[in-house]
């Protein structure tokens, strides 16, 4: 099935990373990482999502975590040079990255924000992570998504 490529998508075609744009059924209602995994049919430590921070001394960055995990705040704060950090209001998550709940990827946001990527993913040959777009999944190594959005690995949950 050839699916419509996202931004997220075309940025790894200009740095020659390979990916596979995966489909899932999108439920208004249930918008989890864990309802993606099922859709999908994969091990939910394997679906990760992109959570928007805002740190009081840094400002915004992103943690990338599994699916069913909560990003712990103090880690997060400490990772990114914070003492402390809060998850950004979701009526701010589209002004500052283009992308809507559901559909946040870590690739292709308006601004280049710090990015922390939770350590577990380097267990997996592959991970998803959003396209950018609800419905759509991208699936790649965890190396390729460190490359292209050049993210620190870190304790995040």
């Amino acid at each position: 099935m050839k699916h419509q490529k996202t931004n997220a998508a075309r940025i790894l075609d200009r740095m020659g990373i390979t990916y596979e744009l995966v489909a899932y059924k999108v439920e208004e209602s249930d918008l989890s990482a864990v309802h993606v995994a099922a859709q999908l049919g994969q091990n939910v430590e394997q679906v990760f999502k992109t959570i928007l921070l805002r740190g009081d001394r840094n400002g915004v960055f992103v943690c990338i975590v599994p699916g069913a995990e909560e990003v712990n705040l103090k880690l997060a704060a400490s990772v990114s040079g914070n003492k402390k950090a809060e998850t950004v209001a979701m009526k701010e998550l589209l002004p500052l990255t283009g992308y809507i709940r559901g559909g946040c990827s870590p690739l292709g946001m308006k601004k280049p924000y710090p990015i922390y990527l939770h350590s577990s993913a380097s267990e997996f040959p592959f991970i998803y992570i959003s396209a950018g777009q609800r419905g759509l999944q991208l699936k790649l190594a965890p190396a390729d998504l460190i490359k292209a959005v050049n993210a620190a690995v870190a304790e995040l949950i």
